[in-house]
């Protein structure tokens, strides 16, 4: 029986719950990403007529033919990967209705798994219309297709977090030397997806429900991730605690410059 949430529980003893995408919203992101690979093709088809037409007088029908399939293949897997890749998990279907694809364990995605899921596009629409892999996301229990049980991913809603007061958990009369680097700030906002800026704030929210090791463990980790997206200078970072830094970090990803 499928769940419709994934609950992730830290070593530190948090707990974090993200919604599962549902299989409505799923199948409306394919057929967006499908009409957008079928102008692909029909662009492809007029660019390859004469090449294909050249390779039929150059060399033979039949290996042309088998020419036009592997670039047919590539342009269908290669959508899916390039995309997930370099936007975190989504493609342009995804991005529109609102899902991404992340790591089982809540982990940050690995190119492998990308690669993984979408090698394995070809096993779940068999035998037509994602036939096989609907049946399998339906029965699964986090709505996983066979692609993403073999490349351990799931498929997740991924709203605009929206922003709660935050006066309740940051000082709103602290200094935060992140600020002093504008375009920093903006490439941290790029390169930090929603999940990410979620947990940060949650782990804010719950910080006094830890134990010291747990508190001081999870905010060395998570600082470490952000530090791992956008190098700010030395002395922007200089004499800021972990946690302090995950303030500034969430003080810059939810709230509009003062």
């Amino acid at each position: 029986m499928q769940d419709h949430k994934l609950t992730i529980r830290t070593p530190e003893g948090v707990t974090f719950t993200l919604p599962l995408a549902g299989p409505v919203n799923r199948c409306l992101a394919w057929i967006i990403d499908a009409a957008g690979l079928l102008l692909c093709y029909i662009m492809l088809y007029l660019l390859l007529i004469m090449v294909i037409g050249l390779l039929q007088v150059i060399i033979s029908p039949d290996l042309s033919f088998a020419v036009f399939i592997l670039i047919f293949f590539v342009l269908r897997t290669g959508y899916s990967i390039a995309f997930e890749w370099y936007w975190n998990g989504q493609t342009v279907g995804k991005r529109v209705m609102g899902l991404r694809v992340m790591d089982v364990n809540g982990l940050r995605l690995q190119p492998s798994q990308i690669i993984i899921r979408n090698l394995l596009r070809t096993v779940d629409s068999m035998p037509f219309l994602y036939l096989l892999g609907g049946v399998t996301s339906l029965i699964s229990r986090y709505g996983q297709r066979l692609g993403d049980l073999a490349a351990g991913t799931i498929v997740v809603t991924s709203d605009k977090a929206i922003a709660p007061d935050l006066d309740l958990i940051l000082d709103k009369n602290a200094y935060n030397s992140l600020r002093a680097y504008p375009h920093l700030t903006a490439r941290l906002r790029q390169q930090v997806v929603p999940e990410e800026a979620a947990v940060a704030l949650e782990a804010l929210m719950r910080r006094n429900a830890l134990l010291p090791e747990a508190r001081v463990a999870l905010f060395e980790e998570m600082a470490g991730l952000f530090k791992s997206k956008v190098a700010f200078p030395p002395e922007a970072v200089e004499g800021v605690s972990n946690e302090q830094y995950i303030r500034n970090v969430v003080d810059v990803l939810f709230k509009a410059a003062a």
